[in-house]
């Protein structure tokens, strides 16, 4: 954890006198900016996988299809693990219908009209599943 930069431009130096494991640290020579610059360019690339860009952008549409994926689930549509047993949870599914009845509601005239379409069509869906499985 001694220096780590980010692809914000943030720089983060651990200033610290003491290391995890409570050793003394060694001090290091500042360096200058040209050394910098070629350590960016001659580091490899990380081997493990960044997990925080395995996520798709925040947005509204991922958003309601995010809860609407919650909802199937809820349904007993997939498991929670692979190879597990599915498990209805009708009353976390019907709060989730709520929830984006509830988000429908509070962006009415908002909404582009492929988002609107969106929630619209999505609530439909899960409103009729909602009925046929309470039948």
């Amino acid at each position: 954890m001694e220096e780590k930069k980010k692809d914000s431009g943030f720089v983060v130096k651990d200033k610290r006198l003491f290391g995890d494991s409570a050793q003394d640290r060694q001090q290091e020579e500042p360096k200058s900016a040209a050394s910098e610059e070629k350590s960016e360019n001659t580091e490899k690339p990380k081997q493990t996988p960044d997990h925080a860009n395995d996520y798709p952008p925040v947005n509204f549409t991922n958003f309601v299809l995010s809860l609407s994926t919650s909802a199937l689930f809820h349904f007993g549509d997939f498991p929670e693990t692979e190879g597990g047993q599915t498990q209805k949870n009708l009353p976390a599914a019907k709060q989730t219908i709520d929830i984006l009845d509830m988000l429908n509601e509070k962006t009415k005239g908002n909404l582009d009209q492929n988002e609107n379409n969106l929630i619209q069509g999505v609530l439909y869906e899960l409103k009729m599943r909602y009925v046929k499985e309470n039948a």
